[in-house]
């Protein structure tokens, strides 16, 4: 056993570059944890591994003493037997390697060598893909596991996670497939490497790879708003007055953009102007609807956005998506009003304190809540309920608890 452990050893050293110190204390630390109880009731063990002949063998710390020796006692007739010189009192190293050591030892040094191989491999990986956080990496789709999928990038595996994929993508194993390494985590027994296609750096880290005029600084990339799998804008301003931040990105005949909705699943992509003026910049991001003019409330970060009735459907969108997703990328909240609101705006209050009132009642839920239902376009349960869990608690302003609340009311 001794020779076959100095050969595993030299084996990992070589192939692994996994220092043979750190092999020998694990192995000596994982002996001692896993045969304390067979090895002797002292309580200062050590486990010896011969760095040279692999011999392993376990040792104690006794008290000489003249009679009735406790667990951490030894008799001073016995220590004489090899130390002659030792005196009452004195505290000896006591070889006390149990007989049946060689079979606990050879499974044990199987599972340390096997537990400080993952961890080294764990840090390899680290050390590997530390500089490639924030990078879009390509793998091949090798299992599923409770709903995530396990991806293989070569050295090392990688997981995307439910929440972290496009809602509706199928894939099968060996599909190859792109996603952006958010992190490294080498704390979990599973694959180290946290992957994403649903987050809003994944789409941009897009546009950057297929559009050379943003990797290269000339178009910039200033806002994203995602609801993955669904709908997104994304705002882009030039550097270069003579270069046209939209039609880059679209590219000729459509073509880079077209390249990024397929990888999207079919996901519609909106590229906004980005403009220095708050108004002109949620005028573009509301498009294709046309506003008629535009309140800014610097103090509030609201906007008032007027439009006629016709364009009304249009800057909401379905499911209120169109202000949702402009709302996101300017980080600023938006309140749709009708051209002829100011004529009537004391019904129209009314009419909203109403629509608040019977959603309250009918969710159970504060009129606080209520409110930024309505103000997003919800006046009643039942556009609520082709909502998901996801969009509901895209709404900006509702909490957890909120969207909790208003599914648990919607199923009921």
């Amino acid at each position: 056993m001794a020779n076959e452990l100095l050969t595993i050893l030299e084996y990992i050293e070589q192939e692994r570059g996994i220092s043979r110190d750190v092999l020998t204390q694990a192995v000596e630390k994982a002996l001692l944890s896993a045969s304390r109880k067979s090895i002797h009731p002292a309580k200062n063990l050590t486990v010896k591994l011969d760095r040279n002949s692999g011999e392993i063998k376990a040792w104690a710390q006794l008290e000489v003493v003249d009679s009735f020796p406790t667990s951490d006692q030894i008799l001073i007739e016995r220590v004489h037997e090899k130390m002659p010189d030792a005196k009452l009192g004195d505290v000896v190293e006591w070889e006390v390697t149990p007989s049946n050591f060689g079979r606990i030892a050879a499974q044990t040094c199987k599972q340390a060598i096997m537990q400080q191989l993952k961890i080294a491999e764990k840090e390899i990986v680290k050390d590997e893909y530390a500089d490639k956080i924030g990078t879009i990496v390509n793998g091949i789709v090798r299992r599923y596991e409770n709903g995530n999928i396990i991806v293989d990038l070569g050295k090392a595996e990688g997981v995307i996670s439910s929440r972290n994929k496009i809602p509706g993508e199928h894939y099968v194993a060996g599909d190859r497939i792109n996603a952006l390494l958010t992190r490294v985590d080498i704390t979990g027994s599973g694959p180290s490497l946290i992957l994403s296609r649903a987050g809003n750096e994944f789409l941009a880290k897009l546009f950057e790879r297929e559009v050379t005029e943003i990797h290269d600084g000339v178009v910039q990339i200033m806002a994203v708003a995602r609801e993955a799998g669904s709908r997104s804008k994304i705002a882009v301003k030039s550097n270069d007055p003579r270069v046209d931040p939209i039609g880059a990105c679209v590219g000729m005949r459509g073509m880079r953009v077209k390249s990024i909705t397929n990888e999207l699943g079919g996901e519609r992509l909106d590229i906004v102007r980005y403009d220095e003026d708050v108004k002109v910049f949620a005028a573009n991001a509301l498009q294709p609807a046309k506003p008629s003019r535009i309140e800014a409330n610097e103090a509030g970060r609201s906007l008032d956005v007027y439009v006629t009735k016709d364009q009304s459907r249009l800057a909401f969108g379905k499911k209120a998506q169109n202000v949702r997703l402009s709302s996101k990328l300017l980080g600023w909240s938006f309140n749709i009003h009708s051209e002829d609101e100011e004529k009537q705006e004391e019904s129209f209050e009314e009419k909203i304190d109403r629509a608040v009132s019977s959603l309250s009642a009918v969710l159970g839920v504060d009129e606080s809540v209520a409110r930024l239902l309505v103000n997003s376009g919800f006046l009643s349960p039942e556009g609520l309920k082709e909502l998901s869990e996801e969009e509901l608690a895209a709404i900006d302003g509702l909490e957890d608890e909120d969207v909790q609340q208003i599914l648990a009311a919607l199923n009921d």
